[in-house]
């Protein structure tokens, strides 16, 4: 996935062989938010360290906050940081 912002291209960062996730939420802490689930806590793990969350529709947020995330793909569905 890459965004063109002002002629600049910007990907989302994948995952290598040195960016290991843990098996629990002992490094990670969900977002408490009003909306989704933690992930951890329904089995779910994140795609890489860098993923903040999944989308309802099944896309994955990069999202640096959480106000906002997923608005345009029907809301969050798990939280992971």
């Amino acid at each position: 996935m890459a965004l063109a912002a002002a002629g600049v291209f910007l990907s989302a960062p994948t995952a290598s062989a040195s960016t290991a996730l843990p098996a629990t939420n002992s490094a990670h802490h969900c977002v408490h938010h009003t909306t989704g689930l933690c992930g951890w806590t329904h089995h779910q793990k994140p795609k890489d360290k860098y993923e903040t969350a999944k989308c309802k529709d099944a896309t994955v947020s990069y999202s640096a906050h959480s106000s906002g995330t997923c608005s345009h793909h029907s809301g969050v569905r798990y939280w992971f940081k």
